[in-house]
């Protein structure tokens, strides 16, 4: 049995079966093939995924590393390791002079992970810089590449989540980025900056995530647990008339994105303890725990808040976290 408390952000007590280190493609087609009889789970730094309880099977840690720049007249081109951590490379990014990452700077998690969540903050997703991903097909035991186009992104979501889900694990991500840079500072705090340069964005970000959401190291949690709902826009006006200063940013003609945090912090949730796991007194989007907690608390304080922004506002949350039982992905 292998001890994952250290791996993942939550921190509950769980133990796995079997437990690989994957450190190239090769590697990975390896292990793959050594763990193909048993249930599996990919896991990069363990900052969306929480374990519930102990895995009975094995765990595929990613650590495939390594940065390789080319450049055009046009673009910096990077292929990077799945299990690069996406923060140390918007930095090393900075450093170089590659502007475009910056306002996705202080995510946790690793670069393979990005595109499958589609991750996204501050006016920019992630999508809009992918060129190609390697992986490996589960069915078939091959290394192969899709397109940015193929890829289907959309709001934290992507083919990786829908027809690949199952079928695929990345060993890394090719991004191209434009010497084109122009500053992205429309959204929330960063219209403060007047004229700014990408390290100034870069600065704020992170200035504002530290000030917003709980040190996983210090307190545990996985950041944000639910989506931000998107809803027609015949709903929103509904409850635009009970709540008039209910918040919201257009998605397209039919539809709004409503902060998931003002949902639950309108409903009381703020503190609201069960066990150990606690709705963040600052921060409602993010559950934690306080080192006592445990899973099934976890699943039950998720559940009430699901239950009561479904029966007052006529919204379903979604887990934006990956929880895993014993046999795999569980869904509140």
């Amino acid at each position: 049995m292998y001890p994952l408390q250290n791996l993942h952000t939550f921190a509950f007590p769980a133990y796995a079966a079997d437990f690989h280190l994957v450190g190239s493609l090769a590697e990975l087609q390896e292990s793959w093939h050594s763990s193909v009889n048993q249930s599996y789970y990919i896991l990069g730094e363990g900052s969306n995924t929480v374990f519930l309880e102990d895995f009975d099977g094995c765990i595929l840690k990613m650590a495939i590393k390594g940065i390789e720049l080319q450049e055009t007249d046009e673009e910096f081109i990077l292929k990077v390791g799945a299990g690069e951590n996406w923060h140390q490379l918007v930095e090393w990014c900075l450093a170089k002079g590659i502007n475009g990452f910056e306002n996705l700077a202080l995510i946790p998690g690793t670069v393979g992970a990005a595109p499958i969540q589609n991750i996204g903050a501050y006016g920019v997703e992630v999508e809009q810089f992918i060129d190609s991903i390697e992986y490996l097909c589960l069915v078939s035991g091959t290394i192969k590449h899709i397109r940015r186009a193929e890829c289907q992104f959309a709001y934290r979501d992507s083919i990786f989540k829908r027809a690949l889900a199952g079928q695929f694990i990345i060993g890394s991500v090719t991004f191209s980025l434009s010497k084109h840079w122009l500053a992205n500072a429309s959204y929330a705090e960063l219209r403060e900056l007047a004229e700014p340069s990408a390290r100034d964005i870069f600065d704020k970000v992170v200035q504002v995530r530290q000030r917003k959401l709980p040190d996983p190291k210090k307190l545990g949690n996985a950041g944000s647990f639910f989506k931000n709902p998107i809803i027609d826009k015949a709903l929103f006006v509904q409850l635009r008339q009970r709540y008039p200063h209910i918040p919201s940013y257009p998605v397209n003609t039919e539809q709004v994105k409503v902060p998931a945090a003002w949902l639950i912090d309108t409903l009381g949730f703020k503190g609201h303890k069960i066990g150990g796991v606690m709705c963040h007194a600052q921060q409602p989007l993010v559950l934690t725990n306080d080192g006592t907690g445990s899973g099934s608390e976890l699943v039950a304080l998720a559940k009430k808040i699901k239950h009561a922004v479904q029966q007052s506002f006529f919204i379903e949350l979604e887990n934006e976290v990956q929880l895993v039982s014993n046999a795999g992905l569980v869904h509140i």
